[in-house]
This record gives C-alpha cells, structure tokens and sequence, in this order.
C-alpha cells in the first residue's frame, strides 16, 4: 500500500482552506487519532495519554460511537477533543456528494463537532466547498501508518522522529475500520 507520511506541498497549495498544520507555538505538535473509539485500542491510549498528561483529538466514526457510547463519553470526559469522521468511514472519491454529506450530518447528530476528518484523506473539491461552511476540514502533516500491518513500534517510531515537526499534526489510529 502507498501512502504518504508527510502530504505533498502541492497538495497542500491547491487545498489552502483544509488544516494541515497548526501554529508551532512553543514547539506543540498535535496528536490525532482515527476510527474509534474501539474498545480495544481506545482504552489503551487514553490510560497512556494520562499517563504522560496528554490531550489528543479523536475524530470517530458515528456507528463506533453508537457501539461503544461509553467510551466516547471517557474521551471527552477526560478532556481530549472529539471530531467528525462520517458515520460509515465513507471515502468521499467514490461516494455521491448526497450520500456522502447525509452520512457526515448523521454522525454529526451524534459527534456534535464543528471539526471534519475525511476518511483516507479523500475528498473532492465539490464536498470541501461545501463542508466548509460547517466544518473546520483537518488533514496532517504526519501519518505515522500504524494501520499497515507492516509496520512495526519501531519503524513508526522513526517515521515520526524524522518527520515530526513544530505545529505537526499526527495521525494515528485508535480503531482499525
């Protein structure tokens, strides 16, 4: 599978209304995590997160959150914060605008975050014109692949050391969808 760990410049020019970076105050880098909450991996994380007083974002999937409400309810409860990941981890290249956007609002009904992360980071430029009146859209500047099941602790671990920079935001995956 190819994907990369830091998006092309290009991209990134062409798509200036979607987040990629934050401001790098104080050297901050951002920690977010896809596809849960999972009542396997979320747990896990967010007794390391405590461990190291960390706050991370969790963008979830609307169906995870109806499965595991309690876990969601922990996340917020100890102050991460929580963002839109559809409902269904819908790609937006192959799915319709209609179906796409219905599938956002229904997660949304149960999320209730002004924050939007497109599955696989595929969106058309049709569905950011429109998600932007809503949403505040966030990509990355670092994808750590944790969801390949190449990788080892040890290759991501370098990735992000080599990678990692003031105002980064890191993707990685609390749920495996």
């Amino acid at each position: 599978m190819m994907f990369y760990y830091r998006p092309p410049d290009l991209l990134r020019r062409l798509f200036p209304d979607l987040v990629w970076r934050m401001p790098a105050e104080d050297n901050a880098v951002y920690l977010t995590f896809d596809d849960g909450p999972d009542p396997e991996g979320t747990p896990r994380l967010l007794d390391l997160l405590a461990e190291h007083g960390i706050k991370a974002t969790f963008f979830c999937v609307g169906r995870q959150v109806e499965k595991f409400p309690a876990i969601f309810e922990r996340i917020k409860k100890e102050g991460h914060g929580v963002g839109n990941h559809t409902y269904s981890h819908l790609s937006g290249w192959t799915t319709s605008n209609k179906k796409y956007f219905e599938d956002i609002e229904r997660a949304d009904k149960i999320i209730g975050s002004r924050l939007f992360r497109p599955p696989y980071g595929r969106i058309r430029p049709s569905q950011i014109r429109h998600l932007k009146q809503k949403y505040i859209i966030f990509m990355w500047d670092l994808m750590t692949g944790d969801f390949s099941p190449r990788q080892t602790p040890e290759k991501i671990s370098r990735r992000v050391e080599k990678y990692l920079r003031p105002g980064s935001v890191v993707v990685g995956h609390d749920g495996l969808i």
